[in-house]
């Protein structure tokens, strides 16, 4: 079957390094896959014990706010006086080459940032409860924020590994096939040709 590549050594050569090429790239992308399913479901493994730990977190905070409530009446003024965290940071992690944030926050103290003649130990109980839910709340949103990222890159993957697989190898193997076989064809026109040339060579001489 004519590939519209003609039937040359060179071409033969070039495409026999191409499919080469495919092959390595075939693998790597195999094993860059694994090695990206491996990471993934590590995080999945990590982001179940965090959605459990956080589900707790966030009961536990809400029955302390509401004791505190019930001891104290509105916190809203009390809850002003906390400050603003700033301490969030994203650097991007690498993973075979696929770029993904890491999301942490800083650990800062957790000293008292209203009075405590008019305040009652339940709002110390919520602060720090809610300061776990932050906690683990940042850690969850780093792991589903790497997921995402890396889901994507596997499907990418994928795509590039079957259409390598599909595609770009069979179409070099079939190339090969046909100026392998087409320069065969030649060399056994060629040999033909001198046979002739030589049987009437002798005939001559004869």
């Amino acid at each position: 079957m004519a590939t519209g590549t003609a039937p040359t050594k060179n071409n033969l050569m070039a495409a026999k390094k191409s499919l080469e090429l495919a092959k390595t790239g075939y693998d790597l992308m195999g094993k860059k896959k694994n090695i990206l399913v491996r990471e993934i479901m590590t995080l999945l493994d990590r982001a179940e014990t965090i959605q459990s730990e956080i589900e707790l977190a966030y009961t536990d905070a809400y029955e302390k706010i509401k004791k505190a409530h019930l001891f104290m009446g509105s916190c809203i003024e009390y809850a002003r006086s906390v400050p603003v965290d700033d301490s969030l940071q994203i650097v991007l992690r690498s993973v075979m080459g696929v770029e993904h944030p890491e999301i942490t926050i800083g650990e800062r103290e957790k000293g008292i940032h209203y009075g405590l003649t008019s305040t009652a130990s339940q709002l110390d109980d919520a602060y720090l409860a809610f300061e776990n839910v932050k906690r683990l709340t940042v850690q969850l949103a780093d792991i589903e924020s790497s997921v995402i990222r890396l889901a994507d890159a596997i499907s990418k993957t994928q795509k590039r590994t079957n259409a390598l697989n599909n595609i770009m190898i069979p179409r070099l193997q079939e190339e090969i096939k046909f100026i392998t076989d087409a320069l065969e064809e030649k060399d056994r026109e060629d040999f033909s040709r001198l046979k002739v040339i030589k049987n009437t060579g002798s005939e001559e001489d004869a």
